[in-house]
């Protein structure tokens, strides 16, 4: 079963001093879109989410009229938007653009609404027919066992002891994290005084994504086996001091002992069989994009993925 996932680290959050308090219904389109980049800035978004959002709102824009008042976009409008984009824009429109034009219109006008702007989100109502993508991989519980059981007995080996394998797999599974994020962290970063209770904690050095750093909770496995792995390859500083790829290898031949092939295991295919994991057990879903570091713009699509792929038993 999944790990428990630990309280994440209260980081300082001051409240916005933006301009959305002068927002109301009369409001031009102008000025929301303003204090709606304000908004996005204030919640340390990356540059390429803020710029992606900033050019979708533009078009809406441009074909609203800027200084349109914020009540006169209804449904209907935004629909007619969504038409122009597909049919009468002169630019080819790809599906995967369209969703997330049409995510931009519903993360805008929800947040419009919970700021108490507009009475109603007037994106609501719109259908979302997301683009068609490539479904994640994710491993089925078999698997994960097979897996498990495979890097432990290399971990075990009496001739030629491997505890590299075992350590990284039993990390993913408990906390979902990216290669990035895996490959920054330090031995410091882990604590293991308490094997029930081990955790390690995710730093990020650029100030602008301080707002996914938090404290993920291990598994007893991961505590059991880090002395042998210490013992093993004594890093000195970061707890895997190799490259990315090196450490892809060790998945390659992680699958390989186990008999995954030819499915591929990854990075991603541990972190999206984590969270199903999780949601599956009956992790909050707002505790899930903490732990996984998602800001709330870009959940969305992750948790509808996530839907998906939890309706079909692991």
């Amino acid at each position: 079963m999944p790990v428990e996932q630990l309280t994440l680290l209260p980081l300082d959050d001051p409240q916005p001093q933006s301009s959305e308090g002068h927002l109301n219904s009369l409001s031009a389109l102008s000025s929301a879109l303003k204090a709606f980049h304000e908004h996005m800035l204030h919640e340390n978004l990356s540059t390429n989410t803020v710029k992606a959002f900033d050019s979708d709102l533009r078009l809406l824009a441009r074909f609203a009229g800027s200084s349109t008042p914020l009540s006169e976009l209804t449904p209907g409008r935004l629909e007619s938007f969504l038409d122009y984009l597909r049919y009468e824009r002169g630019v080819p429109c790809k599906p995967k653009s369209l969703s997330r034009r049409l995510t931009t219109l519903k993360v805008f006008f929800s947040w419009l609404t919970k700021q108490g702007v507009l009475l109603s989100d007037p994106a609501a109502p719109l259908v979302h027919h997301r683009a068609k993508t490539p479904v994640p991989r994710v491993l089925s519980e078999a698997e994960v066992e097979e897996l498990l059981t495979a890097t432990d007995q290399l971990r075990r080996d009496p001739d030629h002891p491997d505890a590299r394998p075992h350590l990284l797999i039993t990390l993913l599974l408990a906390t979902a994290v990216k290669k990035g994020e895996c490959m920054r962290i330090m031995r410091s970063d882990i604590d293991v005084s308490d094997p029930r209770a081990a955790s390690v904690f995710i730093r990020y050095a650029n100030a602008r994504q301080r707002h996914k750093e938090r404290r993920l909770r291990l598994s007893p496995q991961f505590a059991h086996t880090l002395p042998d792995y210490l013992e093993q390859y004594r890093p000195e500083t970061q707890l895997f001091p190799c490259t990315a790829r090196n450490l892809e290898y060790v998945l390659d031949g992680c699958a390989k002992r186990a008999g995954l092939i030819p499915r591929v295991l990854s990075f991603e295919a541990l972190r999206w069989t984590c969270a199903v994991r999780d949601l599956q057990a009956g992790m909050e879903a707002d505790t899930l994009r903490r732990k996984l570091g998602l800001s709330c713009i870009t959940w969305a699509e992750t948790l509808e993925k996530l839907g998906r792929l939890t309706t079909a038993p692991l």
